[in-house]
């Protein structure tokens, strides 16, 4: 019996992770995705595969977007375009070749034992309890960490909290480490969790742990971010948490988002109220192209988007180096007339 594009489509996705490292040999795997440049196997970022999920839906296995275009698609569109196919009878043998071969099994999920052993680890419902067993940030060595950043004022940012005794671990073959973490919550625009960001700290809150990846993502992060404040006409959109908040220090009452990654600013989703988004660029090459690309979708979707550029290599050096009075004066510079009367303060 033939299969359907369905069914091979489907059978595809339960080896997703084998598929992209068998066909997509220039990304790489970064949580919950595997990120690479584009379907064509271009080095880069801007294409997220999802290789966890449902079998069916968009949060489905096997599904990919590319947040530089809009495309999307499955692993189907993956072997067609990775290998220059056109007739689909050719990318259908392909993808029976390939299903014909042995593949190691992907890497399993680990779950701890006891109560919570149900929860998979970098679950959504993981980052839920994760965030719901952290405290807020008032007094702790997180609003330390944050002060130290020059971030001083804390208005609404009811989505960072602190965890005193965070689990770390570099991968799987290393010991376990606890260290304080600053824990942010990852909402979509219903304002759901689907995510949690942890910044590992100092034991004194003086900076950043001393691990090799002090910040990491769980959950599902794709189109999400952390939010301050509810969007409605405007919205100012970055890449890291330090880089939302300094912006706030003089802007306390715009919605601002905290995208995690220039690869997931140029993803995020629109509210359906949005007419203007401010992008809060960093100085490299991933912030332009972050940049360019989120510009574009804005564009296309009828949302006025207006690049705002630090003057060093993101806001919370200019912040720290240049002082709050010449970030106001540059934001001033930067923004239309009507939000600089309504969003700054003097």
């Amino acid at each position: 019996m033939v299969e359907s594009p369905h069914d091979l489509a489907r059978h595809l996705a339960r080896q997703t992770e084998a598929v992209c490292r068998h066909y997509l040999t220039a990304g790489h795997r970064e949580g919950r995705y595997w990120l690479v440049g584009d379907v064509r196997n271009t080095p880069g970022r801007s294409t997220f595969v999802r290789l966890t999920g449902s079998e069916n839906g968009n949060g489905a296995a096997g599904k990919w977007t590319d947040a530089a275009t809009g495309a999307h698609g499955d692993l189907l569109d993956v072997i067609r375009e990775a290998l220059g196919l056109v007739d689909f009878k050719d990318v259908a043998e392909e993808a029976r070749r390939f299903l014909s071969l042995p593949h190691p099994e992907p890497e399993k999920t680990r779950t701890p034992t006891g109560r919570m052993s149900s929860i998979a680890v970098g679950s959504p419902e993981a980052s839920r309890r994760l965030f719901a067993m952290s405290q807020p940030i008032g007094g702790t060595l997180a609003e330390i960490y944050l002060r130290g950043r020059a971030i001083t004022s804390l208005f609404g940012t009811a989505a960072l909290r602190y965890h005193p005794r965070c689990y770390y671990k570099l991968d799987e073959h290393s010991p376990t480490e606890i260290w304080p973490a600053l824990v942010a919550s990852v909402t979509d625009l219903a304002g759901r969790q689907t995510g949690a960001h942890r910044t590992w700290l100092a034991p004194d809150g003086s900076g950043k742990a001393p691990v090799e990846t002090p910040r990491r993502a769980m959950g599902n992060l794709l189109g999400h971010g952390v939010r301050f404040g509810v969007a409605g006409e405007v919205l100012a959109a970055g890449e890291g948490i330090e880089t939302v908040l300094s912006p706030r220090m003089v802007l306390p009452h715009m919605p601002m988002l905290a995208a995690l990654s220039a690869a997931h600013l140029a993803a995020i989703l629109f509210p359906a109220t949005l007419r203007r988004l401010y992008v809060l660029r960093d100085r490299d090459p991933a912030g332009d192209g972050a940049r360019d690309s989120l510009i574009a979708r804005a564009a296309s979707a009828g949302i006025e988007a207006i690049a705002v550029s630090p003057v060093r290599d993101d806001f919370n050096e200019d912040l720290r180096w240049r002082g709050v009075d010449a970030l106001r004066a540059a934001l001033k510079d930067q923004l239309r007339p009507e939000d600089v009367s309504r969003f700054i303060e003097a």
